[in-house]
């Protein structure tokens, strides 16, 4: 054999090899854009916040939230599916948020704080972590 179809087989048996990049996948009810300002008007963070809907308390609540940093952030209409999705990469994992509504926002207070006092942090259950196998899925998969 040629060395360039040596290298040829070993680049593409490599490639094999290569870890699939993946997605944490969730999904949520609502989607809210909140842009929050101080008493002067001041543009204070932009943050996504995420929701679930309670039946028990008949209202949403918050499952979790992440500074918006660029307008890639930001939840798209994915109309083949009737739906919003948000993509970002969040620390070390890529995320893909699933929700049927999305809501913006523009308040001087922050509602995610506020919702502390009736839903403690501790009782969230946030979006996927990267050790929950089930919730990640392979991109190829999911596109």
């Amino acid at each position: 054999m040629s060395s360039f179809v040596v290298a040829s087989i070993l680049t593409v048996a490599s490639m094999g090899a290569s870890p699939v990049e993946t997605h944490l996948v969730d999904r949520v009810d609502l989607i809210e854009i909140n842009h929050l300002y101080d008493l002067q008007g001041r543009l204070v963070i932009n943050q996504l916040i995420f929701y679930q809907w309670d039946n028990a308390s008949q209202r949403f609540q918050v499952r979790a939230w992440r500074l918006l940093k660029t307008d890639d952030q930001l939840p798209r209409k994915s109309w083949n599916k009737d739906q919003y999705i948000c993509l970002w990469r969040d620390m070390n994992v890529h995320r893909k948020v699933y929700a049927d509504n999305v809501r913006e926002t523009w308040t001087t207070y922050d509602p995610e704080v506020m919702e502390r006092n009736l839903f403690p942090i501790e009782n969230r259950s946030e979006l996927s972590q990267p050790d929950s196998q089930s919730k990640r899925l392979a991109m190829a998969h999911d596109e």
